[in-house]
């Protein structure tokens, strides 16, 4: 039997971490209710500072309660017997408790800093999914669908009010009526046939606009229904209505930043994307809500279900071979393992820890739509056997720091993970000749959009750039990415025999944030026709001017959001 001075130590363990889960739970609730002011007030900035603050806290979090854990219980944390007991005791405090996951996903955070647990360690750690929660402990607003929707609309815009007033209320129930008419037209249904209207009960905050999220409920069919909000300045409008599946699978894409929202339950909210959003995964749609850690777990836990179901084996990753990575993929999962390499190829001149800051700036970052989330893991264990032969040689020799052989296993300490795109440079081979120009447009875009988010790429070489499955454009290589703010943006010198810049004793002194964007015409390896396109449409791009007015705006406080919907992918500047 178990000494009373025991069984306090597991209790006072696993209220340690439950307190500890709490308090970085209402500071992440802080965070995310400053949203709504930052909305109402126009603080562009304040909200961008937000993001890479509520990154940063989880595992601030974890690491105060991992010392806090060390200093008092000393060797005694470290018994794997009674850790094994205060797993139990956490879990079985947590059952039928909203969110639970989370909080058993904290618990494992920490079990994993105390033990160094490689793979997983059911002894140690909660592995099992926890069960679905249910809508019903979603609050949700529901709008019963009366003959006249205009006034069903307006009692929506009522109920979702801010103490900024709405510009014109009757043009913006107009236009979500006259959407949501054509919606139904278009596919054949009565519009008075609809059931109801079904909103999550809390705004979502991104970048500068405002969304209601919802559905329209007809028979047993669910129809999206995503209203974004738009503060003007001088009011709050409708500022669009989406209601096809692609437009909202867009707005809540892995390319975009996470999400400042309320719902009363965030497993409920995400099982209620799912209806609108069925081919969107379960982990995107945590992390893109900004449960980061939850979002990992889940892609972990679906990953490791594929794997035993599946044969197939590790093989590199189509297109060009990195510099900086080795990139692999399993090609009947859509995901990407990149790991470090022991020694970078020519001219890669950066360090281990300077490609991983690069990477923490990317998560910390608005993401525009053009920047692929990136999930770090540690300790991941592969079995060795799913590796192609060749493969696995170049892992062992070409990343030893990284990763060892443990038996059957393959270990990587570290690892990054993302969904895989098709590098451009391969896609503009193999498309059309109109798709290939749309992505090649597309990609000059996607080079302004990072640029007016404060984001130069530093590589533009297509093979860093990938096509989505929605034809969308995006960066996925990192390691030599900076602030357009840090840079120095400059015209190539003139070479010209009377100035004496050919004399032998003659230097010109180049630092490593120089910038000569006339250069970038020997990366745009295209034929002539797509070449001429680019220039076309983005040939500023070449030009010292552009990047400076760039830089100058964001250096006066200016800052430009990317809108992910119709009128989209056209930045529109924002004062702070």
């Amino acid at each position: 039997m178990k000494s009373s001075a025991h069984r306090n130590v597991i209790a006072y363990t696993a209220q340690i971490i439950y307190d500890g889960f709490a308090q970085y739970n209402r500071q992440f609730q802080r965070i995310t209710d400053r949203a709504r002011r930052r909305f109402e007030q126009r603080d562009w900035k304040g909200q961008i500072q937000d993001i890479g603050e509520r990154v940063e806290l989880y595992d601030k979090w974890c690491l105060k309660i991992h010392r806090r854990l060390r200093k008092e219980l000393g060797k005694t944390i470290s018994d794997r017997t009674t850790w094994s007991e205060i797993r139990d005791f956490y879990g079985s405090r947590l059952e039928n408790v909203p969110d639970a996951g989370f909080m058993k996903t904290f618990f494992n955070s920490i079990s994993r800093r105390l033990f160094g647990t490689v793979g997983t360690d059911a002894d140690l750690e909660f592995i099992q999914p926890p069960p679905d929660e249910g809508l019903e402990s979603l609050a949700k607003r529901r709008y019963p669908c009366w003959e006249n929707i205009e006034d069903t609309f307006r009692a929506v815009l009522r109920d979702f009010r801010f103490r900024i007033p709405f510009l014109d209320v009757d043009a913006d129930v107009a236009l979500m009526a006259t959407k949501v008419r054509e919606y139904a037209h278009r596919r054949g249904i009565d519009v008075n046939r609809f059931h109801r209207f079904e909103f999550i009960d809390s705004h979502f905050f991104q970048g500068a606009r405002a969304y209601l999220v919802g559905r329209i409920m007809h028979g047993a069919q669910r129809h999206p229904m995503v209203v974004a909000l738009e503060n003007t300045g001088e009011g709050i409008r409708v500022d669009a209505v989406l209601l096809a599946e692609q437009e909202v699978s867009n707005v809540f894409s892995y390319t975009r930043s996470y999400y400042f929202a309320d719902p009363t339950s965030v497993v409920a909210a995400v099982q209620f994307l799912k209806t609108i959003l069925p081919r969107k995964p379960i982990d995107e749609l945590y992390t893109v809500l900004g449960r980061l850690r939850q979002g990992k777990t889940e892609r972990f836990r679906v990953f490791s279900d594929h794997l035993k179901k599946t044969d197939d084996q590790f093989v590199h990753t189509e297109g060009d071979e990195g510099l900086v990575m080795h990139v692999f993929t399993l090609k009947s999962f859509n995901l990407v393992f990149k790991v470090i390499r022991d020694q970078f190829g020519y001219p890669k001149n950066t360090t281990r820890e300077e490609v991983m800051s690069k990477y923490r700036l990317v998560s910390n970052h608005d993401h525009a739509g053009r920047l692929i989330d990136t999930q770090e893991f540690r300790n991941l264990k592969l079995p060795a056997h799913r590796f192609e032969p060749g493969l696995l040689e170049e892992l062992l020799t070409g990343a030893a720091e990284t990763i060892h052989r443990n038996g059957d296993d393959l270990v990587l300490n570290h690892v990054y993970i993302e969904r895989r795109v098709r590098p451009l440079n391969l896609y503009v081979r193999e498309a059309s000749a109109d798709a290939a120009r749309a992505a090649i447009i597309d990609y000059g875009t996607a080079i302004k959009d990072l640029a007016e988010t404060n984001i130069f790429p530093g590589d533009l070489l297509l093979k860093n750039f990938g096509v989505t499955a929605s034809g969308r454009v995006v960066f996925y290589d990192y390691d030599e990415v900076a602030l357009v703010t840090e840079c120095r943006f400059r015209e190539l010198p003139e070479m010209d025999d009377d100035d004496g810049l050919m004399d032998p004793g003659t230097h010109i002194y180049i630092a490593p944030n120089d910038i000569f964007p006339e250069e970038f015409i020997k990366f745009l390896a295209m034929d002539a026709e797509l070449k001429n396109a680019f220039l076309q449409v983005h040939g500023d791009l070449l030009t010292p001017a552009y990047w400076r007015d760039v830089k100058n705006r964001r250096l006066l406080g200016e800052i430009t959001q990317v809108i992910p919907y119709e009128r989209t992918y056209l930045a529109a500047a924002v004062a702070a």
